[in-house]
């Protein structure tokens, strides 16, 4: 049995927000985490950030702290979604902070997150809503991750990476048609993004799961549960349970969907 006080925390976290001195930004945001002894993968652009990171719960602590309140980002994160989860082991090799175009890539100039975005629904919300008649429920993310799980009734846009989506919005959504649109994604940056872009093409009513499965699973009882199935993060925790918890069939041998 592991040693609760060895138990490492997870934050994964995202906020769009205009970083246009995002570049500048790399290097302190890097010595700060290696400071720290943090390992894993943060996103930085000009439209806002995107990271997961493991440590210590108190590395883990400051980090959170710093990203909302401290001199790197100077306030700027101060809307930032953060979730936390554990791990037994070091789910990253490595740390990375690199530099991106997009913190999560659809590819469409018009579409601004920092604008405009759907309506956030919170976890324990969204049985109520998803129970509507008249609403299409739609999983924005790839389809590696939604044959490992998804929520009852859920539409596949069976695309390959969240690039393809702006296709599939194209031919399979109307809005004349689709007057009430519910989606979700792993953590809520892709839906976020989705739902931007929707909006942008004249979706009126549009919906979004606000922290994503993750919130999802951390917060609603699994007997009162919608989701069927198991959450693919993008570690060597592979996928998540009810309560975050960790996959217990680490050893199969299953290919990563990494869809940034």
């Amino acid at each position: 049995m592991s040693d609760p006080d060895s138990i490492l925390k997870v934050a994964a976290f995202y906020q769009f927000a205009a970083l246009p001195d995002y570049r500048e930004l790399r290097e302190p945001l890097r010595a700060f985490c290696v400071s720290l002894q943090l390992k894993g993968s943060v996103l930085l652009a000009q439209e806002g950030i995107n990271g997961t990171l493991a440590g210590a719960p108190e590395a883990i602590d400051a980090l959170a702290h710093e990203l909302a309140h401290g001199d790197v980002f100077g306030g700027r994160l101060n809307k930032l979604e953060l979730k936390f989860s554990a791990a037994e082991a070091m789910p990253f090799g490595r740390l990375k902070v690199r530099l991106k175009k997009e913190i999560v890539t659809l590819g469409d100039t018009a579409t601004d997150p920092t604008r405009e975005v759907g309506t956030y629904v919170d976890a324990r919300e969204w049985n109520a809503l998803i129970s509507a008649p008249d609403i299409l429920l739609l999983d924005t993310r790839n389809a590696f991750e939604v044959a490992m799980g998804t929520f009852e009734g859920a539409v596949d846009p069976g695309i390959r990476s969240f690039g393809q989506f702006k296709d599939f919005a194209a031919i399979g959504l109307d809005p004349a048609k689709h007057r009430r649109i519910a989606m979700f994604c792993t953590g809520g940056i892709r839906c976020e993004k989705a739902s931007s872009h929707l909006l942008a093409r004249g979706f009126t009513e549009v919906y979004h799961l606000k922290g994503g499965i993750l919130k999802y699973l951390e917060e609603v009882p699994e007997a009162q549960s919608r989701w069927r199935g198991e959450c693919f993060v993008f570690d060597e925790r592979v996928a998540l349970g009810h309560g975050l918890r960790e996959r217990s069939l680490l050893e199969q041998d299953m290919g990563h969907g990494r869809d940034e």
